[in-house]
């Protein structure tokens, strides 16, 4: 809130100015917040409206001796604050201290302007020109699904945790929210999964993809945990690494699973009939190419992306024939 001391006009009127003047300075004043170089206003007057703080401030010191002058005739302190100017040294303050001890003030309260981010008074300097407004910074925007949606609903047993899935998307653009409904309601596996489907589906609104979301959960392990009865999904680490790869499975591309390793038991096949298809065939071996005589740099196989973690130590387990076997402390899966 910005406005005028009140004593102003009053100030003014006994200073003889008229009404219309009188008008015409306090204006200026409220657009400046100075009298300086305001309409009608003689100079010889602008030291009667120094102010505690802004373009032409009391000194210091005036309010020290204004103390001193009232200390006499009242028996407490004096609960008046000494305004100081921004660029105020600490010699300064200390010299103010001990005048106001010579002086017999009791307790003496300082405040140095702009040493806080907010104050309940300031005045602000003149701006000699426009500042450049920041560019606004960018903001997410929620983007919420259509009232009627298209979703599917997909039944799952994970170890001996049964639940559901309800994947509602778009009309035409993926993805956008998710339901879990896990164990009694009123539990806590069930609330947890609640509010974990609701955070996720906050994030799918706002532009989190999918695909971030697949990178962080899946090969997660806690209880419960174990085979499931998802053709596509035999083993599961945890529900939460069994719900992203069902997820990735029906919403994402096969290039972008394959990098995480995920495939449906249907792609799977079809890679063992290839194989099998390759081994059958009795074409001659032909001789490399020039450019195919360099070693090439063998990518990670799908089992090797989906290996899980191990159980003891935690580490990335690597295929060994059927099962799985730690590099790092040498347990196993299942098989010896």
């Amino acid at each position: 809130m910005q406005f005028v001391n009140q004593t102003v006009p009053r100030a003014l009127e006994r200073l003889g100015y008229s009404a219309a003047e009188s008008d015409d300075i306090v204006a200026y004043i409220a657009e400046h917040n100075s009298v300086a170089d305001a309409p009608h206003l003689k100079q010889e007057h602008y030291a009667v409206f120094d102010t505690a703080m802004g373009a032409q401030p009391i000194h210091y010191m005036g309010h020290v001796r204004m103390m001193a002058a009232a200390q006499p005739f009242i028996s407490g302190a004096i609960s008046k604050t000494v305004n100081m100017h921004e660029e105020v040294t600490v010699e300064e303050v200390e010299q103010l201290f001990v005048e106001s001890w010579r002086l017999g003030l009791k307790a003496v309260a300082i405040y140095r302007d702009n040493c806080k981010v907010a104050q309940p008074l300031s005045a602000d300097r003149k701006k000699t020109a426009a500042e450049p407004r920041p560019a606004e910074l960018a903001h997410p925007v929620r983007k919420r699904l259509p009232q009627t949606r298209p979703s599917i609903t997909t039944s799952f047993q994970v170890g001996e945790a049964e639940g559901y899935i309800t994947a509602g998307s778009y009309p035409d653009d993926g993805l956008g929210e998710i339901f879990l409904k896990t164990s009694k309601q009123g539990s806590t596996l069930s609330g947890v999964m609640d509010a974990f489907a609701i955070a996720v589906s906050l994030g799918l609104q706002y532009g989190v993809p999918l695909e971030a979301y697949v990178s962080k959960f899946i090969n997660m392990k806690f209880e419960p945990s174990g085979m499931t009865n998802d053709p596509d999904i035999r083993f599961a680490s945890s529900l939460v690494d069994y719900v992203f790869r069902r997820l990735a499975i029906d919403n994402l591309p096969v290039d972008v699973r394959e990098g995480f390793g995920i495939r449906s038991i249907a792609e799977r096949k079809e890679e063992v009939q290839q194989k099998v298809g390759e081994l059958n065939d009795d074409a001659k071996p032909t001789l490399p190419s020039p450019e195919q005589t360099l070693p090439m740099a063998e990518k990670p196989s799908a089992r090797t992306l989906d290996a899980p973690l191990c159980y003891q130590c935690g580490s990335r387990m690597q295929p060994a024939g059927s099962c799985y076997v730690c590099g790092s402390c040498g347990s196993t899966s299942g098989c010896s």
